[in-house]
């Protein structure tokens, strides 16, 4: 087993807390499981989903460079499982550690807004990692395996990385940005079969949404046909905001479409979790627009 307690500053982001409190809940209920520790930023705010680069680029990385301040404070690093967050944060931490040697009068500019506020400067001393890497690199397949209680045998999972995950850094240390493994191993060390389908890297719509609804849905619809057709039981992302556009908006896309989908949408550590025997009810899968009971009754798990 791991020879020592993992420890992580979380930072849960928005919509964990709010429209997908059910990824908040299964991240809790997963962590616990694997004696993973985690120690949540409650100061943090919002990473800004990309918006506030519009306005300020400089907002964006005082933002931002006080989140990672506030893990740099724990000296842990900075674990999120919402890969928009991952990318944001993660951007403006590569962004200002360059720029500690080629603009260094920057950082200070950063260092100093924060100064103003009262917070601590930007070290550049830790890393930003997301929950599925945190879990293949640090933890490791072979462990979680050992933990499964439950196989996932005959599942089958189409993973939705999204675009923020893979491409929103200059280095991807952990996996392919254009042709990733990741999930598709998580899912196989759990007992599911992965399904490959073309639309699995690419944009969920949802940056679309709020101004070109019609071409956001059609995004969408047109991602979980393709898993559909491939064979998908489910699919299974590791963005929370994936997940509203994919799940929670999915009768939209179908009435956009013109077709009946009806494809489960879960969240990376549910999916995990339920293969280390948590309760469905714990990991909040009653909470989903579309009905995950398909896939419960696939494994023969009751609720």
């Amino acid at each position: 087993m791991v020879s020592h307690t993992l420890k992580y500053a979380y930072f849960p982001g928005c919509v964990a807390q709010g429209a997908c409190r059910e990824l908040y809940q299964s991240t809790q209920a997963l962590t616990q499981a694997l004696g993973i520790e985690l120690v949540e930023l409650k100061k943090a705010a919002c990473c800004g989903s990309g918006t506030f680069k519009e306005d300020s680029q400089l907002l964006e990385d005082t933002v931002n460079a006080r989140n990672i301040a506030l893990a740099e404070e724990l000296n842990l690093p900075l674990l999120t499982h919402c890969s928009t967050c991952q990318g944001v944060i993660g951007h403006v931490n590569e962004r200002l550690k360059e720029c500690q040697t080629s603009s260094p009068t920057y950082v200070d500019q950063v260092n100093g807004l924060l100064s103003k506020e009262g917070c601590s400067p930007y070290r550049g001393s830790t890393e930003v990692k997301h929950l599925l890497y945190a879990l293949v690199t640090d933890y490791g397949l072979e462990e979680i395996t050992k933990r499964v209680t439950r196989q996932l045998a005959g599942l089958k999972c189409a993973a939705f990385y999204g675009c923020y995950l893979l491409r929103a850094q200059k280095s991807m240390p952990y996996d392919d940005p254009f042709q990733p493994e990741a999930m598709e191993n998580v899912f196989r060390a759990v007992g599911a079969t992965p399904v490959y389908y073309r639309g699995r890297t690419q944009c969920c719509g949802w940056p679309l949404a709020s101004y070109a609804t019609t071409q956001s849905f059609k995004m969408a619809g047109m991602h979980i046909q393709e898993a559909l057709a491939s064979g998908a039981d489910c699919l299974v992302t590791p963005c929370p905001l994936c997940h509203l556009n994919l799940d929670s908006r999915q009768p939209e896309v179908e009435k956009v479409i013109g077709q009946q989908l009806g494809l489960p949408v879960l969240h990376l550590p549910q999916l995990i979790a339920l293969a280390l025997g948590v309760s469905p009810k714990e990991l909040g899968l009653q909470r989903h627009i579309i009905s995950t009971k398909p896939v419960l009754e696939k494994l023969g798990i009751g609720n």
